[in-house]
């Protein structure tokens, strides 16, 4: 087993690391007391460099205009990018957009392409994906009531989404909806091209989450949908393959945020470490002589090292064996690493005292908009679930074999 990392890639990680610290942390703190706005310009000129330096779409193949990374490459990228809040969208491989980049690519015929795919990787647009409903449970996906019914050529698409994250300037948003009510539940809905001209689609609001409501793709978009009214060609994928397209866009996705994970936690470590030496709690006293706040760095350290290797396996194991033989995996670090990522954090602010709650440094950012991660792209009961019961009948078969049972 080989931990080592190739030269020719270590380089490509050093060149983003400079990046980062030297063009896009800069001017981070803008965008935290201010939002998108304040930013934009600035960081349209900084996705401009990326793509004159080969950086751009990190996680998309080469034929498609991107940097041909493998998962486990991409999710190293993706923890240097993780440690600034703007990092993946100055590479043009954020949240939603890095998912629907995916399933456009798999599944859009060449007019979808053409239309929604190219201007997306190009980072000419953006876009959002709707998929869940206040009034139903995210827990269970299959069950919505959002519907689209055919009409001629066309289908008419009602129904009302939330947590569109990005849909405030999106320029279409996948949405997914019912088309058949009867079917089996996994085979009930499909999804949908929908540009957000389109009338019957409107963002009714930018849901506010711990007293900020966000603007531009930092926000998170409630839409209602009323007799909104879509070409048939509109349908991505196959009818009734909506749940299908949906799982394998949360498939990577769970990886790429996990690593965005090890970044937030890598960066609030790094914030913590050199808080602790540089802050006296009296003349001569750096806060770092507390035995407390030692035991802060050694747990933080070792933390985020064993989700490191855990996400960095549940890559691999996706590689080799594909996604449904890695399904464990990706659940053990799904809520493990949520998990880890929010004590890391916690701890940083708590060793800044007052300083820690306001927005002067990403910390309060990463504690608002990061604790989220226990919930979006299944909760952590969900996770814990799955991975409880595929270990507990394993071992039941293996009793039932021998007589034990």
């Amino acid at each position: 087993m080989d931990f080592s990392i190739p030269a020719e890639f270590q380089a490509t990680l050093d060149t983003i690391r400079r990046f980062m610290e030297d063009e896009v942390i800069p001017i981070e703190k803008d965008f935290l007391l201010g939002g998108m706005a304040p930013v934009q310009a600035r960081v349209d000129a900084l996705r401009q460099k990326v793509k004159a330096m080969g950086l751009w779409l990190p996680q998309i193949a080469k034929e498609h205009g991107g940097m041909g990374l493998s998962l486990m490459e991409f999710g190293m990228v993706g923890a240097e990018l993780g440690r600034c809040p703007l990092g993946h969208y100055v590479f043009n491989c954020q949240a939603p957009d890095a998912g629907n980049m995916e399933i456009l690519i798999q599944y859009a015929n060449p007019a979808q392409q053409e239309r929604f795919m190219k201007p997306l990787l190009a980072g000419e647009i953006r876009s959002c994906f709707g998929m869940t409903e206040p009034e139903f449970p995210g827990s269970n996906p299959s069950w919505m009531g959002t519907t689209a019914v055919r009409d001629g050529d066309d289908y008419v698409i009602n129904g009302h989404k939330w947590f569109a994250s990005g849909a405030d300037g999106a320029t279409f948003c996948v949405v997914m909806a019912v088309t058949d009510p009867n079917g089996p539940p996994h085979k009930r809905a499909s999804m949908f091209l929908v540009p957000m001209d389109t009338p019957g689609i409107v963002v009714e609001a930018n849901t506010p989450v711990m007293g900020h409501t966000g603007s531009g793709w930092a926000s998170h978009g409630e839409l209602r949908i009323t007799d909104c009214r879509v070409p048939a060609e509109n349908m991505l994928g196959p009818m009734g393959d909506g749940f299908l397209l949906a799982q394998e866009r949360l498939g990577p996705g769970r990886i790429h945020h996990c690593m965005r994970w090890i970044g937030v936690s890598e960066r609030s470590f790094e914030i913590l470490r050199d808080h602790l030496l540089r802050r006296q709690v009296a003349p001569g006293e750096p806060l770092a002589m507390r035995q407390f706040a030692q035991g802060w760095i050694a747990e933080s350290r070792a933390e985020i090292d064993a989700a490191r290797l855990m996400v960095l396996h549940a890559a691999w194991a996706i590689e080799k064996h594909g996604l449904k033989a890695a399904r464990e995996e990706v659940s053990l670090i799904k809520f493990h690493t949520a998990n880890m990522m929010m004590h890391v954090v916690d701890r940083a602010i708590q060793a800044h005292g007052g300083l820690g709650v306001t927005d002067y440094t990403p910390l309060s950012f990463f504690f608002r908009f990061e604790r989220a991660g226990r919930i979006y792209d299944g909760p952590d009961e969900v996770h814990k679930l799955v991975v409880a019961k595929r270990i507990l009948k394993r071992r039941a078969a293996e009793l039932m074999q021998r007589g034990e049972l």
